[in-house]
């Protein structure tokens, strides 16, 4: 079983506490077999299941008097809590120091996406102003210094290696310390890997690390071997000291739980999970919202961080025309943009509470993505004006215009009839907007915006909406909880965790 299908296995035996008439021992044994199905389905460690149930069991007295409602969030809250431990080892994670040389090594066994992992935090590091470099001191593998030189140049990653020494020792010590020198702030090794635990495996490794002293040690777990995982997990932590997980490959074909779990076995935190073969491809795990997203309770805070990360608030003009109502042609093509930067687009909808992988569908991402940047290539298609004009829509509407786009953009006329209307739909609703008073302010929208002017506003999003999404959503009243929730960061399951 994927993580999307454990997700709402666990989600729909935790809804089901709802429409019992009372909570007895009998109900919670119910709950307890269906989620521990679902976590031996998705290849979870079976001793582990065992002591979620029998801590969960523990955590939940049927002596005393507490009312059925709180009996029920009780057994929510200590489910939650209980799936927290199993990829929460409790340790805090290593944490780089700018100013300073980090050097991180990777360990892991080949096939595992070392690799191109190791691209991927070289990638996200640069992306956040840190001067980062790679050096490959795996020469056991032939190609692996071709792949690291291929994805590096296409980064813009300064790395390291060699085609003509064979002794990794020599190629790590002497990469480090010529970034080292140059003022490089991460610094990170790839090591050999095998197709299994060896002894020649280890005995490399712990030369390696000897010569560079790393001040993190990483290691890359395959989700897709499952429970192998664990074993896995056991053998590298023996021999070096791993500091941090890094899980590979969890996307909607892994099962993921063996992985997952076998975090335990490494006392190690993971601290970030790769999602797909893309260098964005690759997220910061926080356990905490982590669990959020499987169960369908969103990320609301990833998603604002996600948001902040575009540094939309330096773009005054935009906001400021927003403010006004207004809202070209131009606008929506570089919000289209900013949406492409964001990531993949399910991993945007799971942020949202009510939006995760089952309303996306089959195919949702890839479908939803050529879809914008088919809107985009029409968009390239336009001239100046037609861009910038302040009633696109409007003058659009003139026929020779929508055959030249169509032909510019290789599509067809209806294609480009179709992003005018959906372009009018944003503007009017932008135009309704810019008359709200109070809306753009700071603070709790709730003080600030008019009740009926909001609930206007909500009704125009939701005629924008796909219907079939809107409804699983939990229509209006899903819609409007969907707003307060990104509103106020998020807090609302907070509150139930008993949290301030």
């Amino acid at each position: 079983m994927v993580l999307a299908d454990l997700g709402r296995k666990i989600s729909s035996a935790l809804k089901s506490l709802n429409s019992a008439t009372t909570i007895s021992k009998e109900v919670l044994d119910g709950l307890l077999k269906e989620i521990a199905t679902a976590l031996i389905e998705a290849d979870v460690n079976i001793r582990q299941v065992l002591q979620l149930r029998e801590n969960v069991k523990s955590a939940i007295s049927f002596d005393d008097q507490v009312a059925g409602l709180n009996k029920q969030r009780m057994i929510q809250m200590a489910v939650f809590r209980e799936l927290l431990k199993l990829v929460d080892p409790g340790v805090p994670e290593y944490k780089p120091a700018k100013g300073k040389a980090n050097v991180i090594m990777f360990v892991g066994l080949q096939g595992s996406g070392k690799t191109t992992t190791c691209t991927k935090l070289a990638y996200y590091y640069m992306k956040r102003n840190w001067k980062t470099c790679l050096v490959c001191a795996d020469t056991f593998r032939a190609g692996a210094y071709d792949q690291i030189k291929q994805n590096a140049t296409k980064a813009k990653i300064p790395f390291y290696g060699s085609y003509t020494e064979s002794d990794p020792v020599v190629i790590a010590s002497d990469g480090v310390e010529t970034f080292k020198r140059e003022g490089f702030e991460i610094i990170i090794v790839d090591t050999s890997g095998r197709h299994k635990q060896e002894d020649s495996l280890f005995e490399e490794m712990l030369q390696v690390s000897n010569a560079v002293k790393p001040d993190n040690v990483i290691f890359v777990m395959d989700a897709s071997i499952g429970q192998a995982c664990e074993a896995q997990a056991k053998a590298f932590k023996q021999k070096v000291d791993v500091g941090s997980v890094i899980v590979t490959k969890l996307d909607g074909h892994a099962k993921g739980g063996g992985a997952l779990s076998a975090v335990a076995s490494t006392k190690s935190p993971i601290v970030f999970i790769g999602t797909g073969e893309h260098i964005d491809d690759f997220e910061p795990f926080k356990a905490e919202p982590f669990i959020r997203k499987l169960l369908g309770l969103g990320d609301i805070a990833g998603l604002i961080d996600k948001v902040n990360e575009l540094k939309l608030d330096d773009n005054e003009e935009l906001v400021e025309k927003l403010k006004h109502g207004k809202f070209t042609l131009r606008d929506m093509y570089e919000q289209f943009q900013n949406i492409l930067k964001m990531g993949p687009f399910s991993q945007i909808m799971q942020m949202i509470p009510g939006l995760g992988q089952e309303i996306l569908g089959k195919g949702g991402d890839k479908e939803s993505m050529a879809r914008l940047k088919k809107m985009m290539a029409i968009m390239d298609s336009m001239n100046n004006h037609e861009l910038d004009h302040e009633d696109g829509a409007k003058l659009l509407k003139q026929p020779g215009r929508i055959r030249r786009i169509a032909r510019g953009s290789a599509v067809t006329e209806r294609e480009v009839q179709d992003l005018i209307s959906q372009y009018s739909k944003f503007s009017t609703m932008v135009k309704k907007m810019g008359g709200i008073k109070g809306l753009f302010k700071g603070g709790d929208m709730a003080k600030n915006v008019n009740p009926m002017q909001m609930n206007k506003l909500n009704q125009q999003m939701a005629r924008m909406m796909d219907p079939q999404i809107l409804h699983r959503m939990g229509g209006m009243n899903g819609l409007q909880n969907m707003m307060k929730q990104i509103q106020s960061g998020g807090g609302g399951f907070d509150n139930l965790l008993g949290k301030k």
